[in-house]
């Protein structure tokens, strides 16, 4: 299955739309950072590794901005602790490992 993520800035979120169901990544963005709050997909979708497809594309997003990450959804944390490819992207915030 191709899913088709995108950026949505207006509603400070990456998103893509299944079978009429959205899931969804919030962030809050400042100059040079990006907090990533929550994740969210619907039940409907649960299972297909549509959350995996999302965070993959907000980190390359991230990544490619030049932005630093402060990781607060939960979701995202794990993520990233299997991902170690994408630690250099994670904030300094006094020693805190993610």
């Amino acid at each position: 299955m191709e899913i088709e993520v995108k950026d949505n800035p207006a509603q400070n979120r990456f998103e893509a739309t299944i079978e009429g169901h959205t899931a969804i990544i919030d962030y809050k963005l400042r100059p040079g950072e990006i907090t990533v709050l929550h994740t969210e997909v619907p039940k409907e979708l649960e299972g297909r590794g549509i959350a995996g497809a999302m965070t993959k594309f907000a980190l390359e997003q991230i990544r490619e901005k030049g932005l630093q990450l402060i990781p607060l959804c939960p979701y995202m944390r794990s993520y990233l602790k299997k991902h170690p490819e994408y630690q250099d992207l994670v904030k300094d915030r006094a020693g805190e490992n993610v």
